[in-house]
């Protein structure tokens, strides 16, 4: 697995991308060390010089300056906070895969939830400059296509329960991340605050 050309591949092609994953059956360690441990690294080097160096600024209301500290601890908190999301969806996705008439295979769901983080994870780049954070969401709402057009090939899920399985994955990697949020929030961020 060349990273360069399935980032490409996953981001241009997503469909025919799956049909080639799919055949290839990649170890969730391989992915997880080759693949996701590289590419998460993209939002988080970004958050660092965003918030260690650049600052944050809305506009003129908002302008908060750089602090390497602060930096630390978002990159951090970025780098960390997207490897367990994609572990714990993973895990709870390939758990209720059974009840969409879906394979239950961690493996799989977590090659599934991990490339689908892709389109996201490459967008991070634009946390440079953290009010631009938009355009990963953006990149986020693209990977949840992503997520959509894996569910067939790599969950074995069934045309007629894709939509419903699809709606549960979304919803499960919604909670994951924001409890996975609320955590690191309240460990590193919140003592701060006070």
């Amino acid at each position: 697995m060349n990273l360069f050309e399935r980032v490409k591949q996953i981001i241009i092609a997503p469909e025919s991308e799956w049909q080639t994953i799919n055949r290839e059956n990649t170890p969730a360690q391989t992915l997880l060390f080759k693949y996701l441990f590289v590419l998460a690294l993209i939002p988080a080097v970004a958050t660092f010089i965003g918030f260690g160096v650049m600052g944050v600024s809305y506009g003129e209301i908002i302008h908060v300056e750089g602090a390497i500290g602060t930096g630390i601890r978002q990159g951090f908190i970025s780098y960390v906070s997207t490897i367990l999301s994609v572990y714990l969806a993973s895990w709870v996705i390939g758990f209720l895969a059974p009840s969409f008439g879906s394979e239950r295979n961690f493996g799989r769901a977590f090659t599934l939830v991990a490339y689908s983080y892709t389109p996201s994870l490459v967008a991070g780049v634009v946390l440079i400059f953290p009010a631009m954070a938009f355009i990963q969401m953006i990149a986020g709402i693209y990977g949840l296509y992503i997520l959509y057009l894996g569910l067939r090939p790599m969950m074995k899920t069934p045309k007629d329960r894709q939509p419903t399985f699809f709606l549960i994955s979304l919803l499960v990697i919604i909670l994951v991340t924001i409890a996975i949020s609320a955590v690191f929030s309240s460990i590193f961020i919140s003592p701060y605050l006070m």
